[in-house]
């Protein structure tokens, strides 16, 4: 009779023990197709296709998930380079996001020295090639783990588009196609290894176009209306308009359009704003006091004004129930350890670095202690809007050089060699470990919903901050 009663509880370390072996077979199968995703990766990071035209970068994701099993929808939320790669059936239902959108301008080689990349003119000075690669490999790999353990699930990979300035994501939140997901993992590329619960800042995005009268500027000024006073006008009254705004706000602009020629008044300018802040609630205030001001300086200047809202995100919304756990994988992943080809390389990027960024390099083998700071990183990120409306956890791994900034670069370089493969796939193996642990654990995901709940708060109904209009397609034109 003894026997029998430690029937249960033998039969459940065995369990234990063989989906632990089973996790244990998916990382060295991980681990010998280093080489397969780093070619992959690399590939995409040659491509640098710009936000809504990686048609490339796209296909070469959904036909490497294709061919190992999932089901594809393409062209989701009519985006063309949207997709959707599933695996299995019923819950829970674990998403992993993937990028893969290069930005304007910062063409580079994979040297340790500045040098433009002959036949680009852009770069992936945010990691993405790794970002979408790394997850189509952790999707891939919880595939063989649920075949190979026999459990029910989906696995579901959301190949998102444009994150750096067009909010692919939230088209795709917009469209329902998170609606029935239980957990979305996440990460992004950077120059060292953590997982925190930390918030981002809410972002919105317009282009104010102001028209008025052409005429000549020295013989017949008195006739025309000059857009380019418009122009000007409300950005004079957006600036002292800082004095009055909370202190953690954030407004941005450039003038994308000031005329043709100094004698004629400018008929036409236009000005692009971004308006951020740690809570969306408060960049809506904010953004109608934008709008406020050109408004006025339209009627100041006797011109007319329209403007388009280009993309809004939502601040991150933290889940400490599940990044508690990828922090604990983390950990047991480890960090980046260098070559000494690769040490010689980034002792080269360091030296390029401003003093006050140049660290030990050893900062790269490291995981930063797990925190939930109240203050926010001061960017933003279309994750933002999947975060309220799924528990959602993310990491970051040191695919760049200690002390790199995004959008440099330096990190376009590290980021085309090894060393940004090797970072990638600290974050394909972290976010496997995790992705087992949510399949296995029903009451983490419930207790994850939980928190998602009481942070988004009892009355919380999705509105995207750019409205009902379509994808910006044509924004990189």
């Amino acid at each position: 009779m003894r026997y029998l009663l430690l029937l249960p509880l033998l039969l459940s370390a065995f369990l234990t023990f063989a989906q632990s072996d089973n996790s244990a077979t998916v990382l060295k199968q991980l681990d010998a197709q280093t080489d397969h995703y780093g070619d992959i990766a690399h590939q995409i990071w040659e491509l640098a296709e710009l936000g809504y035209k990686e048609e490339q970068s796209s296909l070469l994701l959904q036909a490497e998930l294709k061919q190992a099993g999932f089901t594809i929808e393409a062209g989701v939320a009519d985006i063309p380079t949207a997709f959707v790669a599933s695996y299995g059936s019923g819950k829970p239902v674990i998403g992993l996001l993937a990028e893969y959108d290069a930005l304007p301008g910062v063409s580079q080689a994979a040297v340790p020295e500045k040098k433009n990349r002959e036949g680009s003119q852009a770069g992936h000075a945010c990691g993405h090639h790794l970002f979408g690669t790394a997850s189509a490999a952790s999707a891939i790999a919880l595939k063989e783990w649920l075949m190979s353990s026999g459990r029910s699930g989906t696995v579901r990979l959301y190949g998102t588009p444009a994150e750096e300035g067009g909010a692919g994501k939230v088209y795709m939140v917009r469209a329902g196609l998170f609606d029935d997901v239980d957990a979305v993992l996440n990460w992004h590329p950077s120059d060292k290894n953590g997982a925190d619960a930390s918030s981002t800042l809410a972002n919105k995005s317009a282009k104010f176009r102001f028209y008025g009268i052409a005429s000549h500027a020295a013989a017949a000024p008195q006739f025309g209306r000059s857009a380019l006073d418009g122009v000007e006008a409300m950005n004079h009254m957006v600036n002292m308009m800082r004095e009055h705004v909370p202190e953690t706000t954030r407004i941005h602009y450039v003038i994308t359009s000031g005329g043709e020629a100094p004698n004629v008044v400018p008929a036409f300018a236009e000005v692009f704003y971004y308006v951020r802040h740690p809570q969306m609630r408060e960049v809506k205030n904010i953004f109608n006091r934008v709008v406020k001001a050109a408004e006025g300086a339209a009627l100041g200047t006797g011109t007319t004004m329209d403007f388009e809202v280009i993309h809004g995100s939502f601040n991150l919304l933290p889940n400490e129930t599940l990044t508690r756990v990828v922090h604990k994988h983390l950990e047991t992943v480890g960090g980046v350890t260098y070559t000494a080809e690769e040490e010689a390389f980034a002792k080269k990027i360091s030296a390029t670095l401003p003093e006050a960024k140049q660290t030990d390099l050893s900062a790269a083998q490291e995981v930063q202690p797990f925190s939930a700071p109240e203050k926010p990183y001061s960017a933003s990120t279309d994750v933002g809007d999947v975060s309220w409306a799924v528990p959602t956890t993310a990491l970051r791994t040191a695919t760049w050089v200690p002390g790199t900034s995004p959008h440099s670069w330096q990190a376009v370089a590290a980021g085309g060699t090894s060393i940004g493969t090797k970072g990638m796939m600290v974050a394909a193996k972290t976010m496997t470990l995790t992705g087992i642990e949510f399949f296995q654990n029903p009451e983490l995901l419930a207790k994850a919903k939980a928190e998602l709940d009481r942070r988004r708060g009892a009355d919380f109904k999705y509105e995207a901050l750019l409205g009902d209009r379509k994808p910006p397609l044509d924004y990189r034109d």
